[in-house]
Order: C-alpha cells, then sequence, then structure tokens
C-alpha cells in the first residue's frame, strides 16, 4: 500500500469523525492519531458541547492518543484532520512533537499552515512537524459546505417566524423531488409581504450579463422551471425564480380573501427591486403572465426581453373564452382536485415523481387557499381588481415597449391555447413570429430540456435553448 493510498484511507476515518460532528450540530471537523498503522486516538469538533473553546478536534484525538500510550510526547505519530489546523491546534501538533501532520481542506480565514500563517515553518522552533496538505481535500470542504449551507437555511427559517394567520408547508414535503436540489432563499421585509414569507431561487452568477426572471401560474410552483433554472444557468446566466404566496415554499395565507391582484403584483415589483435585478429576460406563463405583464411598465429601465408561453392579459373588457370559463367551474365544482393529477394529464411524459412534486406544497385544504382563490382572480370585467392595470399594461406593451419579444404557444392548450396567443402577440410591438408546437399543453416549461420529446422541429434542442437563441443578444442597461 502507497504512502497516498495510506494517507486516503486514514483521512476518511477522520472524515467519519467529522461526520459525528455534523450530527452533533458541530462545525464538521475531524481528527485521529495513527502509531505504525494504527489508529490511537480519535476525536471531532465538540466546543459547544462541552463549553470548551479548546475542545477542537485536533486537540480531542492528541489527547486520546496521549492518554492511550500514557506520554503526552507522540513522537512517531501522525495527525490526520480534515480542516488545516488553527494556530492553537498547530501549537498542540508541535507541543506533542507530533512527526507528521496531515490535513484535507484548507483553511483560508484562521489555518495557520499556509493559509492565514505557517506556524510549522517556523525555524526557530525546537521541533518540526513534516506537513502534507490536501488529502481528499474535496470531500472534506464539501461535508463543511453542506454544513454550513444547512445552517444558513435554519436561521432563514428561524429568523422568520410564521404569521398567524397563514401555514408553512413542512420542509420534508420538498426532500429528494427530482431535479429540484437549489438552494432556497427566503424574503420577509418586503413592504408588501406584511411579515409573510416568500421563497425564490435565484441561481447563477450574480453578475451575470443576462438575468431570467421565470413567473409559474396556478397551480404549479418554482418546480414547474426545474430544466429552465439548469438550462439557463449552465449557460452563464442568472435565474431568479420565486414563488408566489400561496404556492411553493412560501407561505400559505389561510384565508382565500387574503389573495388579490395587487398584493402579488406589489411584491413581485418590490422583489425586483430588493435584489436589483437587471438586464431581465422576463418569461411568463399561466397566471405568470396575468402578473408579470404588468411589471415592465413600472421599472422599464430593468427589462430587455419577454417570452410569453399560454398567458394573456386580462384586461377585463374581453371575453376569457370557454376554456377558461371550464376551468373556473372544475375548480369551483372540485376544489381539492389532485395537482398531480391535472399535471399527470397534461404532460403524459412526466413521472410518477414529478407530477407528485406538484403536489408537495399542498398537503391538505389549509394550504390550498390560493389555489381556489386565483381562477376567481382572473378579470371578468373591466372594474375587477387589476384590470385598470392590465389595460395599462396593454397600451405599454404595444407603445413604449421597446425590447426583444418571443412567443411559443402549446397548441393542445384547452385553456389559454392558440387563438388567446395570437391576439396577445398582436398587442406585442416587435414580437417575433410564435412558435406554436402543436402537442404542447398548458404547462409548456415542461418541454424544456432535450430528454421529452421534441415538441417542433423549430428547436430540435428544447424550448430552452431556442429562447436563448431568440432572446439573448447583448444589452446593458
Amino acid at each position: 500500500m502507497t504512502a497516498q493510498i495510506t494517507d486516503q484511507a486514514f483521512m476518511r476515518c477522520a472524515l467519519a469523525q467529522a461526520q459525528l460532528a455534523f450530527d452533533a450540530n458541530e462545525v464538521p471537523v475531524g481528527a485521529v492519531v495513527v502509531k505504525d498503522g494504527q489508529v490511537i486516538g480519535v476525536g471531532y469538533n465538540a466546543p459547544v458541547a462541552n463549553n470548551d473553546p479548546c475542545a477542537h478536534a485536533e486537540v480531542q484525538a492528541i489527547r486520546a492518543a496521549a492518554a492511550y500510550l500514557g506520554n503526552y510526547r507522540l513522537e512517531g505519530c501522525t495527525l490526520y484532520v480534515t480542516l488545516e489546523p488553527c494556530t492553537m491546534c498547530t501549537g498542540a501538533v508541535i507541543n506533542a512533537r507530533l512527526s507528521r501532520l496531515v490535513f484535507g481542506a484548507s483553511e483560508p480565514k484562521t489555518g495557520a499552515c499556509g493559509s492565514v500563517s505557517n506556524v510549522l515553518a517556523n525555524q526557530a522552533l525546537n521541533h518540526h512537524t513534516q506537513l502534507t496538505p490536501g488529502v481528499l481535500a474535496s470531500e472534506c470542504a464539501a461535508l463543511l459546505s453542506s454544513f454550513f449551507q444547512e445552517r444558513r437555511v435554519m436561521n432563514q427559517l428561524t429568523a422568520q417566524p410564521l404569521r398567524d394567520d397563514a401555514l408553512r408547508t413542512p420542509g420534508s414535503a420538498f426532500e429528494n423531488l427530482p431535479d429540484y436540489d437549489f438552494e432556497p432563499h427566503y424574503v420577509s421585509d418586503l413592504p408588501a409581504l406584511n411579515g409573510w414569507r416568500m421563497h425564490y431561487l435565484d441561481e447563477g452568477p450574480r453578475n451575470a450579463p443576462t438575468t431570467w426572471l421565470l413567473l409559474h401560474g396556478n397551480p404549479t410552483w418554482s418546480y414547474v422551471w426545474r430544466h429552465w433554472v439548469s438550462g439557463l444557468t449552465a449557460r452563464g446566466h442568472r435565474v431568479v425564480a420565486p414563488d408566489l404566496l400561496g404556492f411553493g415554499k412560501s407561505d400559505k395565507p389561510k384565508k382565500d380573501s387574503a389573495h388579490h391582484f395587487d398584493l402579488h403584483r406589489d411584491v413581485l415589483l418590490q422583489l425586483v427591486a430588493h435584489l436589483d435585478l437587471r438586464n431581465i429576460h422576463l418569461a411568463v406563463q399561466d397566471w405568470g403572465g396575468l402578473l408579470g405583464l404588468t411589471l415592465p411598465m413600472a421599472a422599464s429601465e430593468r427589462y430587455a426581453a419577454l417570452l410569453a408561453m399560454n398567458t394573456t392579459l386580462a384586461t377585463g373588457d374581453k371575453p376569457l373564452g370557454k376554456g377558461f370559463e371550464a376551468w373556473r367551474q372544475f375548480c369551483a365544482d372540485k376544489p381539492g382536485f389532485s395537482v398531480a393529477g391535472l399535471m399527470q394529464r397534461s404532460c403524459a411524459h412526466l413521472s410518477h415523481a414529478e407530477a407528485a412534486a406538484y403536489s408537495a406544497p399542498f398537503p391538505d385544504a389549509g394550504h390550498r387557499a390560493a389555489l381556489r382563490r386565483f381562477p376567481a382572480m382572473v378579470m371578468d370585467h373591466v372594474d375587477a381588481a387589476g384590470a385598470h392595470t392590465s389595460r395599462e399594461a396593454a397600451a405599454f406593451w404595444q407603445q413604449q415597449w421597446a425590447g426583444r419579444s418571443a412567443m411559443a404557444i402549446g397548441g393542445a392548450d384547452p385553456v389559454l391555447g392558440e387563438s388567446t396567443m395570437r391576439t396577445l402577440h398582436q398587442g406585442i410591438a416587435h414580437c417575433a413570429p410564435p412558435v406554436v408546437i402543436k402537442q404542447g399543453g398548458h404547462f409548456l416549461q415542461e418541454w424544456a430540456h432535450p430528454a421529452t420529446p421534441q415538441p417542433s422541429s423549430d428547436m430540435p434542442h428544447g424550448l430552452v435553448a431556442w429562447a436563448v437563441s431568440a432572446l439573448c443578444q447583448t444589452r446593458s442597461l
């Protein structure tokens, strides 16, 4: 067995100790002391549990090894530790006369073996320990990253208490969803939220030249954009995909009446300003369009491009159509309809697990106020809430919009299909000719990636690639 393989084997022993620290909610650092090929001392971080600032993994392992040998000198021994030791622990290595030190991940903030300082290189000391850095560095770093990410999420949860008039879907409902392993982000201090907590995805580099704002509809949530998030970030773009209040991981106001057009629009406007999004490529579908199409006129300098899919502007002065009226009646007659079943019928290529993921945010009737309310919120007369704003938006798109626009239409959509979309297309200045995906249904995002059945010869690599090609030209705002 080579020295390298031996080092890796003993570092895995140290990683096992680090996992014990992780499980104890301590910073996951583990250490082992080895003499003549035998582990004689183990330790993991325990300063919190022991109320001891010196209870670092290295010190714990050194103490155990010294007790085993009955000698405070550990000559001929090697210390393996998953993280570069601090000054205190490096001093302990020297005082114990350890012959060798092997560590995994570097510690850029406190590391005393080359990162911040290099105690072992001090030639004035009367003992010199051989150093081997970087053994299984990526595995050691990954455990630390996982721990701190989990801590950030928990801090967000505890820092944003749940209002009495809302419910919050348990985090366990969102575990192991197919293709949805993105880091959650939460905000509750927007004025319109009034203490409710909103979830959003924010993936990709913050300084990316292009930012996509992906707005979902009813009864979906940001999960519907999962392949878009992956596909767009792989191209170097930033992607922000919020869950509207009442949907996804966002808080669920208990009362149906809590939901109204201006609330949801104001939240989105404030989120865009809060994140200071620029060069926005706005992608909308269903209610994502009813709301999202009213956003650019309020801050047109932020927006560069539009992608509209199976949506509309409900201005209140035109009939909503038989398809939508049938959907509204269905929701009224069957308020507890299966979201997973609806998605499976609409997108037959979805797996059972993917369809079930759409139901995850809505474990019972109490969590479904938004699902009940949104169909009734669609503006069907000129004085309806949001109708005036939508008419202003219609004038903006026809008369003032100067950005790029594209449209994809699911031809098999019975609710907001080709006729509705072509009417919308006529009202958007400079919009490229729409692409009609004949077999595509209402939830067109599910035709987003090459793994799904290819919808059209116009987009042989899926909707994401087509949208990027159609809309992403260089433009700085």
